[in-house]
């Protein structure tokens, strides 16, 4: 009957699951099935046929757990719902049976997994979570953190977990305060939060004040109690608005600023059918002393009894000392004292310097610092305190110079601020020596003492020079300057080259820069150490690339030509220049230059052998180590000058993991690279001619090896011992030759649930082992410990540990044993005896000679008396 009731079923959920019912039946085999957890009951899994003939009903065996059954007619259904677990599976055995109950097909394997759906909402550690964060704190900076956890498969999207704020309270001008990282569940303050967000005012003590002391409550009640009543201090029991200030200081969570509703939500996030649970944050924004008093404005030569008080600094903790740090080398007058009090000691001058940095450090009586080293500016603001200063001032004048020509600028500046008052100048014409033959020849602007021409008529033979005055002026100093305007004849000669053609010259393409080519000169017959008669050279032809320059001596006049820039033969071989002479004031009118101004010169290079020449000098190249044997990394790329073949050769390849193509210049790697061996490959790549003088050229190759994750954690220790008397944990240490993001911090676990063992971790590399229980006995055991890297890549390795009592010094005791070294007592009687007996014999030994040597001399008994 359970059969027949099946069918329909089957029906009905392959419609569900839009599963056609061909592909819940097959043949009788092994099979591995996938089964959703919680699923309704019965629940039908597969249809299994049997080819063999006879056959009655179906039977299955194994981890059914009573939930798992099989039809007569072979459908393989639950009659209780699954469970996901991680691991979770199902390993069945099923079987074709006759009428009889004989096995005509099978037993087959048939596994069944536990597939897991979104049916576990996020559980947060806590109901709510506390934090604080001082008012102007830089934004994006975490400061608390929220957890939750998912009880669904950590390896599917059920278990993604993403964090976002549902409500702020209180949300004033709807914007949040706060950012919640949708990741890691991290909570920062946001740029809005970094400007507006204040703390309660609360009660301040200074370095010197006692917390709690009665004398201290009463000024602080002067302080906070406002207004005061007419209760005397002694009667207002325990000061009841101090004490209200004291409490929310000691517990600010009890009453928060803010509170926070943060949401987690599986599936990622923002799935229409995710599940989610909220919790609360409560956030206590704590009073934030340690401020900059902002950029400090302070005159120049302030008068006034010196040190000067500037501003006040405090710090969030009262015992805090304070000291300045000097980043200037220059003079620093200024101090702090104790209080936190920031004084002037003599007075600033902006001419000498114009803003100091002064770097505040709070620490305590140890050296440590308390707060972050603040900065204070302090800008000195200018007086006008000096007087406008003029240098020399010479400039020339032609005699047929038109009226408005300029003459120059007169050359005075003033030392105060600039852009001020205190800077702006004022320009004044006050004489002219001599007054011929008008008295206003020139004129200056008065802003900017620009000079120009006033009038005409200059005759240098009546007045070759003239000496101006001028009053120069701030707003409240004045100063004198002098000007010399020369007269100079006019320019109605060009200059005339000595040789029309300076003929051919020859140099090598590889000469140095700077090297002279040759010297020419031209001659002008105006009024010498004028601009009318000074000679300037400029190559007109003949030089595209500005390779060649000249160089005048201004003593001599004459023009030195030289290579300016690096020579090409390839390039350009032959330099056939045309020179013009020219004067920097302009030929009168009706004066024109022609071709006695000019002048010709052929520069032939010389051919020179050149090495090889790379595109480039050096190259960086990433590689990841785990790059595909025979893998082309570069190619170098060089050429000949002269077009000659040139091949290619490499050094620096100390692990031979390398080739480089002679021809080709492609480099290619012949061997596994391993970063964890070496982090960088540099190469020396040799472009050379294989013809001639075979030069070379060189050029730096550095190939960084780019990790991949092809290490695992491994233990630094496998084996250890847990002393009985104190179970002191063991420490447990791993590394891993992974660089970031593939190695620390590193994950361990017990592979399955111990009842004996557990793990605490102490940082990214290292746990703690520890001993739940005492054994009844000294205990050899082995802990499986799972280690993976931050990238999840690990394997379970072996941690050996004895369990014994100790001796005092906490090595493991032996209780000694018999040692086999230790005679009986029939054993020393032995040795004893046989000791004896070769004493006996010795004796008799020496006896019997004794009496031998007496029988062969009788005729000398005196000397066998001596003997013996």
């Amino acid at each position: 009957m359970r059969g027949a009731h099946l069918l329909p079923l089957t029906f009905l959920v392959s419609i569900a699951h839009g599963i056609g019912l061909e592909d819940k039946m097959g043949p009788l085999g092994h099979l591995v099935l996938d089964v959703p957890e919680a699923t309704p009951v019965p629940y039908a899994i597969y249809k299994f046929t049997s080819a063999v003939e006879g056959v009655s009903s179906y039977h299955i065996s194994g981890e059914t757990e009573g939930k798992i059954s099989v039809s007569s007619d072979g459908w393989l259904f639950l009659e209780q719902f699954l469970e996901w677990s991680p691991g979770k599976s199902h390993h069945l055995d099923i079987e074709a049976r006759s009428a009889d109950g004989e096995t005509l097909d099978g037993p087959y394997s048939v596994v069944l997994q536990v597939v897991d759906v979104n049916n576990n909402p996020p559980v947060f550690g806590e109901n709510q979570y506390d934090g604080r964060v001082r008012e102007h704190s830089p934004a994006g900076v975490p400061f608390t953190q929220v957890f939750a956890t998912d009880a669904d498969d950590p390896s599917t999207i059920n278990a993604q977990l993403r964090y976002s704020i549902v409500n702020q309270i209180p949300n004033p001008g709807k914007v949040f305060y706060f950012g919640i990282n949708p990741d890691n569940a991290e909570i920062f303050i946001t740029e809005e939060g970094a400007e507006f967000l204040k703390a309660r005012p609360t009660i301040r003590y200074s370095q010197d004040e006692v917390h709690g002391s009665p004398q201290v409550l009463k000024k602080k009640f002067e302080d906070y109690c406002i207004p005061r009543n007419n209760i005397p201090l002694e009667n207002n029991p325990f000061y009841k608005c101090i004490e209200r200030a004291e409490r929310r200081e000691a517990n600010l969570l009890q009453d928060p600023d803010y509170v926070l509703i943060v949401r987690a939500e599986d599936l990622g996030g923002g799935a229409p059918n995710a599940l989610s649970s909220t919790t609360r944050v409560n956030i206590a924004i704590i009073q934030n002393l340690w401020v900059t008093p902002g950029p400090i404005t302070l005159r120049e030569n302030l008068e006034g009894e010196y040190p000067i008080h500037l501003a006040t600094v405090r710090a969030n903790d009262p015992t805090a000392l304070y000291r300045l740090v000097q980043k200037d080398r220059l003079s620093f007058p200024f101090t702090i004292n104790q209080d936190g009090e920031i004084h002037v000691t003599t007075p600033l001058d902006r001419e000498q310097k114009d803003l100091y940095t002064l770097v505040v450090i709070a620490e305590d009586a140890q050296g440590v610092e308390l707060e972050k080293p603040m900065q204070i500016h302090v800008q000195v603001e200018d007086e006008n305190d000096n007087p406008p200063v003029c240098e020399k001032a010479v400039f020339e004048v032609q005699e047929n110079e038109p009226i408005g020509n300029p003459i120059g600028v007169l050359p005075a500046h003033d030392s105060d601020e600039e852009g001020t008052l205190n800077s702006l100048l004022d320009y004044r014409l006050l004489s002219q020596t001599p007054p011929k033959p008008f008295g206003n020849m020139f004129t200056i602007n008065q802003n900017n003492g620009e000079i120009k021409v006033a009038n005409k008529n200059f005759q240098r033979k009546e007045v070759p020079q003239y000496e101006l005055t001028f009053s120069v002026s701030d707003k409240d100093y004045s100063t004198e300057c002098k000007a010399i305007i020369k007269v100079i004849d006019i320019n109605n000669e060009i200059p005339v080259f000595e040789k029309k053609d300076y003929g051919t010259h020859s140099v090598p393409e590889l000469a140095e820069v700077g090297t002279t080519l040759l010297t020419i000169k031209a001659t002008d017959a105006d009024d010498p150490g004028t601009g009318s008669s000074k000679v300037e050279y400029l190559i007109t032809a003949g030089d595209p690339h500005n390779l060649i320059a000249i160089e005048v001596n201004e003593a001599t006049g004459e023009g030195r030509v030289y290579i300016a820039r690096p020579l090409d033969y390839e390039l350009q071989n032959v330099f056939n220049l045309q020179i013009d002479a020219r004067n920097p004031e302009p030929l009168i009118e009706g004066v024109k230059y022609n071709d006695s101004a000019t002048t010709f010169v052929v520069i032939l290079l010389v051919d020179v052998d050149e090495p090889p020449e790379f595109e480039v000098d050096t190259i960086d190249v990433n590689v990841p180590e785990n790059i595909t044997v025979g893998t082309v990394i570069m190619t170098a790329e060089a050429k000949d000058p002269e077009g000659k073949t040139i091949k290619f050769k490499m050094e620096g390849d100390e692990h031979n993991w390398l080739e480089l193509d002679a021809d080709s210049g492609e480099l290619k790697t012949k061997a596994a690279l391993d970063r964890e061996t070496v982090e960088q490959i540099s190469l020396t790549i040799i472009a050379y001619e294989t013809e001639g003088d075979k030069q070379e050229d060189e050029m730096k190759v550095d190939i960084h090896l780019l990790d991949v994750n092809d290490n695992y954690p491994k233990l630094q220790k496998t084996e250890g011992f847990i002393c009985v008397q104190d179970m002191t944990p063991l420490t447990l240490t791993a590394v891993d030759k992974d660089a970031d993001p593939y190695g620390e911090p590193f994950t361990f676990s017990i592979n399955r649930k111990s009842p004996n063992f557990e793990i605490k971790p102490l940082d990214g590399t290292s746990v703690q082992l520890i001993l739940k229980k005492k054994p009844p006995s000294d205990l050899d055991t082995t802990v499986p410990i799972n280690i993976k890297d931050n990238a999840g890549m690990g394997i379970t390795q072996r941690f050996d540990v004895r369990i014994c009592n100790c001796t005092k010094l906490g090595y493991c005791y032996i209780e000694p044993g018999a040692h086999s070294w230790k005679l009986g007592m029939s054993g020393t009687i032995g040795i004893l005896a046989g000791i004896f007996g070769f004493l006996i014999l010795f004796l008799i030994i020496v006896f019997y000679r004794i009496k031998k040597n007496d029988q062969q001399s009788p005729a000398a008994p005196e000397e066998s008396k001596a003997i013996l």
